[in-house]
């Protein structure tokens, strides 16, 4: 974890209401991996003191770039960020995603732009296999072209069915699913916490390996305020994880998920 005063690279409409963030930050770019997050701080904000995480799209020597929507101050102020500026960054943190498995196959599972935090894993991932990727409607389904390139079989949903299969995004996983030899499969999911809960049982139900990056609000990013614990389970019962430090990925069996 280091912290660097990035500069704005490029800041450009990415897709619908969607944006990538690009910065140079040679210090932070080069330890990023998969699954870890940046906490960054919004300039010209002052009275909101509290950092954003957001999920790393790419990172390299240079730099990372995080894609993003403006849903409220602090990423509506991020809009506003213009080449040149300085963004104060904290990062790489949390865990990020483990060395896939050998001999298994390999999906990505991904809700709302949680696909975007998955691209380092689909680009390190030496096996390409399949991304099940929801969504409200197309322009929700990011990164669809880039995906491919990399050599993923793409399988949109969309609750408007203006692409791929209508419904969530187990309308798709599912019957595929039904289909495979489960004990050979690895999967790893960003997205809304009701996905990925739906996600984890079914690896549960079924016997293979699920990750999950939770998604929990955090206030510190580091694992000193305790804001964004979850509990998982111990062979005693179980005991409180911080999203941010121990997480935030974790194995399906792991969570014990809140009814």
């Amino acid at each position: 974890m280091k912290q660097e005063k990035a500069i704005v690279i490029e800041h450009d409409n990415f897709q619908g209401e969607y944006r990538v963030l690009r910065l140079s930050a040679p210090i932070v770019g080069p330890l990023v991996k998969p699954g870890q997050f940046l906490h960054l701080e919004i300039p010209r904000l002052n009275e909101r003191v509290l950092r954003r995480p957001f999920s790393i799209y790419q990172a390299d020597a240079a730099g990372v770039a995080v894609l993003y929507k403006a849903v409220g101050r602090g990423t509506e102020a991020m809009r506003h960020l213009a080449v040149g500026d300085e963004v104060d960054i904290i990062g790489p943190l949390g865990n990020g995603y483990p060395e896939a498995a050998e001999g298994k196959l390999p999906v990505l599972v991904a809700g709302g732009y949680g696909n975007a935090a998955l691209y380092l894993k689909a680009k390190e991932l030496n096996t390409k296999g399949v991304a099940f990727f929801g969504g409200r409607s197309e322009i929700d389904i990011l990164c669809i072209k880039e995906f491919e390139e990399l050599g993923w079989d793409v399988r949109p949903t969309t609750d408007d069915c203006s692409i791929g299969t209508q419904g969530l995004v187990t309308a798709a996983f599912d019957p595929w699913m039904a289909e495979q030899d489960v004990a050979n499969l690895e999967l790893f999911v960003c997205g809304p916490n009701p996905m990925l809960k739906a996600m984890g049982d079914r690896a549960i139900e079924h016997g293979f390996t699920a990750w999950l990056s939770l998604d929990k609000n955090m206030a510190c990013g580091v694992g000193a305020c305790l804001t964004c614990v979850i509990k998982r389970k111990t062979e005693d019962g179980w005991e409180w994880a911080r999203c941010c430090k121990d997480g935030p990925i974790f194995e399906s069996r792991e969570i014990l998920w809140d009814e």
